[in-house]
């Protein structure tokens, strides 16, 4: 596995799943690495999604995960930055910072209008990072959610 940071492919699954795990838990779910590997394997495999991974040292240190989206109002494509975690050892090293870079990269390569994300109000590092970024918070809309049951009743 080269170090550096990468588009992830299909092989990747295994590399990212144990952050993407650790991700989960962070947001107070419980650990299940093997859900965790399954979950990002489909997404790869249907092309449902676009991973950026660093690797320094052969260890995967931090990903991010876009959602592709569009913008009826500008006709173009949308990026939603859904998932961006780094490995507790390696924050505060820039590796958060690369990763948002590989996303607007990705967003600008594939002609979309913006990225978009959500970051949790008790979230301020994340939220510190994204302005230091050049983020700006959505003043202009309100954003809704409508949580679903799991069997879909």
């Amino acid at each position: 596995m080269a170090d550096g940071i990468r588009q992830a492919g299909l092989a990747d699954a295994d590399v990212v799943a144990p952050l993407f795990d650790a991700y989960r838990q962070f947001y107070g779910r419980p650990s299940d690495l093997e859900g965790a590997r399954r979950f990002l394997a489909e997404r790869l495999e249907r092309g449902e999604s676009v991973i950026f991974v660093v690797v320094e040292a052969g260890r995967a240190l931090g990903f991010t995960q876009l959602y592709p989206s569009f913008s009826s109002v500008s006709m173009r494509p949308v990026w939603v930055l859904n998932d961006l975690f780094v490995a507790g050892d390696a924050r505060r090293r820039g590796v958060g910072a690369r990763l948002l870079r590989a996303a607007r990269a990705h967003a600008l390569r594939t002609g979309a209008a913006r990225l978009v994300l959500a970051a949790a109000v008790t979230n301020a590092g994340a939220q510190a990072l994204y302005e230091r970024d050049g983020w700006r918070r959505d003043t202009a809309f309100l954003h809704y959610e409508n949580e679903l049951p799991k069997d879909g009743g």
